[in-house]
């Protein structure tokens, strides 16, 4: 699942696009107060202080842990992730279970520890992964006889069970996932949820009779992948085949969803799924007995989304005033803030806000009322700017006078007043409003991104200028290493991010853009990370 980063990488951004200006400013010549009535002192250093076009890595950086994502731990390129963030990885889990369970797929979990034997097995696949894999040496002072590994990957855990448990075809087909953390301790430049030595995700290994139930189960989990970014994470991809220098290590072919940060102009593979044809089978000795009594391989798959979908929507929704976050995958969709005045009693407006949190909450919401008193409103409303919450509702005295709320966007900050009446319905509205607006400005930008070239000069102009480069090609590993050696510079090499499943045109005589060689194919080409 690991991609390629250097650590000046998230350095790179475009120049300022203006902002609309947040919603509701309190006016300096009024004091604020909490709904105590108690005049409240005012906090400073509460949001960002870096601005996203400006420096994109620092922004980064400042986001996830101001809009309390991320806690940093002692231990490099591991990270504490806060209940905010974790939240968005268990709605994801709970939507991609649901659905593996659906198709058959089962739980388990296998052990976190690799002996040296079996991850030394398979020779293709263990150079991949060797200069990350962390051993463990001792135990306590003493010296262990023979090291042993923690899992980078769990294919060398599992398929030596895989072989006992399967002796005929009806033991097939076998279909375990598991979710689980990962350790690949990597030496580049560590960034949270995008590089970690340790992340979480999920790890699915299956095996099969035929080559042709492995495809299908290849396509329809790479299906469940798209859904997760484009319809949760409001997050548009391009669904593909990777190279031969590209794909997995000792797998047969290699799926991906790949997602694209304008900001820095470089692709991010965004999950994967994997046929691994018979190679696995054959290292591992994994046979069955067919219905002819004749012995043969299993075909096997391995697929995994990681905690990386998370850095992913931070990059791409986030703005000057911290996260933006889709309200399908926002721990808080709602919150409820009461803006109090002096001489109102504050009881009243408290009761306001509960009685529409419930409203919301029947509608099936996830509801938060703000009702601190040591903070005023104006203080509140840049937290949760902050931390991304889709939609604001502020209640003041008048609002309760008319009987309305004052609804605000994340995304865009506009305002609108709501009859009470109508609260709940007008709210589930405006949500998926701001769902299918964060991906369509998500998508509009992305294809801004695309450029389309046949040359090798109009090639590197458009990678220059931070685009994804849709290229014809002939799909010749040679052609891909010698334009890794000509693009490679301080912001690293060009390489095939995918060969898009929906083709262009390819007319007859199209020639590669690197080589002159025949095109067989488009391929979508740009640096990542």
């Amino acid at each position: 699942m690991s991609t390629e980063m250097k650590g000046d990488e998230l350095q790179n951004g475009l120049k300022p696009k203006p902002k609309k200006e947040s919603a509701k400013k309190v006016p300096k010549e009024k004091k604020e107060v909490a709904p105590t009535g108690k005049e409240v002192k005012k906090e400073t250093k509460l949001g960002m202080t870096i601005k996203k076009n400006d420096n994109f890595g620092d922004w980064y950086s400042e986001v996830v842990v101001k809009s309390g994502m991320i806690e940093y731990y002692d231990v490099s390129g591991c990270y504490i992730l806060r209940p905010w963030s974790y939240a968005i990885w268990e709605i994801l889990k709970d939507f991609f279970d649901a659905e593996i369970k659906k198709i058959g797929i089962q739980n388990s979990y296998f052990p976190l520890f690799v002996s040296e034997q079996a991850l030394t097995k398979e020779k293709d696949h263990i150079e991949g992964f060797a200069p990350e894999v962390a051993w463990v040496t001792k135990s306590g002072n003493t010296d262990l006889e023979v090291p042993i590994a923690i899992r980078p990957t769990s294919e060398t855990v599992m398929y030596p069970v895989f072989a006992k448990w399967i002796r005929g075809h009806r033991d097939l087909p076998l279909r375990l996932n598991q979710w689980c953390n990962v350790v690949r301790w990597e030496f580049k430049h560590p960034t949270p949820f995008i590089r970690s030595r340790e992340f979480l995700w999920q790890e699915g290994h299956t095996a099969f009779a035929t080559k042709k139930e492995a495809d299908v189960e290849v396509e329809t989990v790479l299906e469940l992948y798209r859904r997760i970014y484009e319809d949760y994470l409001a997050v548009p991809v391009v669904k593909g085949i990777k190279s031969e220098v590209e794909k997995f290590a000792g797998g047969l072919y290699t799926t991906t969803v790949e997602a694209f940060i304008p900001n820095t102009g470089r692709g991010i593979q965004g999950a994967t799924s994997h046929c691994l044809g018979q190679n696995f089978s054959k290292m591992f000795e994994i046979h069955f007995e067919d219905e002819k009594g004749e012995r043969a391989l299993v075909w096997q798959n391995s697929w995994a989304f990681t905690t990386r979908v998370i850095g992913v929507m931070v990059m791409i929704h986030g703005d000057d005033k911290g996260l933006v976050l889709p309200p399908r995958v926002a721990t808080v969709q709602v919150v409820v803030i009461p803006v109090p005045y002096k001489n109102v009693d504050s009881s009243v407006m408290l009761d306001a806000c509960h009685e529409v949190s419930q409203k919301l909450e029947s509608a099936g919401l996830r509801v938060k009322e703000d009702t601190r008193d040591n903070y005023p409103p104006g203080w509140k409303y840049s937290d949760w700017e902050l931390k991304g919450v889709p939609l604001r509702i502020e209640i003041g005295p008048k609002d309760i006078e008319n009987k309305q709320v004052r609804m605000v966007r994340r995304d865009n900050f506009e305002k609108e007043d709501v009859p009470l009446d109508n609260v709940a319905e007008r709210a589930v509205a405006l949500l998926d409003e701001i769902q299918a607006s964060l991906f369509k400005k998500a998508k509009e930008e992305r294809d801004l991104c695309i450029k389309e070239v046949l040359k090798w000069d109009d090639f590197i102009m458009a990678l220059n200028d931070k685009k994804m480069v849709l290229a014809p090609w002939c799909d010749d590993v040679e052609v891909e290493e010698d334009v890794k050696k000509r693009t490679k510079g301080d912001t690293g090499a060009a390489k095939t991010l995918c060969m898009p499943f929906e083709q262009p045109d390819l007319p007859e005589g199209t020639l590669c853009f690197a080589s002159g060689k025949p095109a067989k194919r488009w391929a979508l080409w740009g640096r990542s990370y």
